[in-house]
């Protein structure tokens, strides 16, 4: 039933010619101006910045907005809107996870944006900068992204379940859609921010949405990023699933 909701996802998202064609729009206009900027910014300072080239940092800057534009950012509201209409306790009759249900349809339809911002970054990117630093970074990068898009996404589920209790989410969705952009590596990446601040991304599960998937892109190879990334989509599924089941207890207990 999982599978089925993420293939079934996927195809109407496919099918649904005028969103892929918004997609590539947004895609096209956000990519091109973070990657000019970040690529003056390097020129600025003699060709390179916090260790990455021109070059580098634009498929930096394509990887990151792939793994951001794919997605619905304000799934967070979504799923606090299903909630406090009943929807989800409507879900909870189904012989079936309500959240490995919700997160694999909402993968299902972020994949077909994903490939579409992938393919545009592959005719893009040798235009403006050149072909990847490293072949095999960008090889890397490709299911990294798609780890990346599975961790944010389950990171909201798991953030909207606090509406099981306030109802209301939508000042933690702001916030949380920031933190991505800052400590996830969406903006910029990691290596700009002060040292301390550095350390503290680096070890949170915002940095596996993000960054991963940039640094591979940018030329980086180091394929054990991969393996921290699985690392945290595992700790995010359990926290997800035992807030998700404890706002669940708790629908049923208060009837909604």
């Amino acid at each position: 039933m999982v599978l089925t909701a993420l293939t079934t996802a996927a195809r109407r998202n496919t099918a649904d010619r005028s969103s892929v064609l918004v997609n590539i729009v947004f895609y096209l206009i956000v990519a091109t101006v973070l990657s000019a900027l970040w690529r003056a910014a390097a020129e600025a300072n003699g060709g390179e910045i916090v260790g990455y080239s021109m070059v580098a940092v634009t498929w930096y800057a394509l990887a990151a907005e792939a793994a951001t534009v794919s997605l619905n950012m304000r799934m967070i509201e979504v799923v606090c809107d299903d909630i406090a209409s009943g929807a989800v306790a409507v879900e909870l009759l189904r012989p079936a996870s309500v959240l490995g249900l919700r997160i694999s349809w909402a993968v299902g339809a972020a994949l077909p944006r994903l490939g579409v911002c992938c393919l545009t970054a592959a005719v893009l990117g040798p235009i403006i900068a050149g072909p990847p630093t490293s072949a095999v970074g960008a090889a890397l990068a490709l299911p990294a992204l798609a780890l990346a898009i599975t961790c944010n996404l389950v990171a909201q589920h798991a953030v909207a379940s606090v509406a099981f209790w306030t109802r209301d989410v939508r000042a933690i969705w702001f916030v949380y859609q920031k933190i991505v952009f800052v400590l996830g590596g969406m903006i910029l990446p990691l290596q700009v921010l002060p040292d301390a601040l550095e350390r503290v991304a680096m070890v949170l599960p915002f940095m596996a949405m993000a960054y991963v998937p940039s640094r591979l892109a940018s030329g980086s190879v180091e394929p054990w990023l991969l393996g921290l990334q699985v690392v945290w989509l595992v700790a995010l599924l359990g926290v997800a699933r035992v807030a998700f089941g404890a706002g669940e207890r708790r629908l049923q207990v208060v009837g909604g």
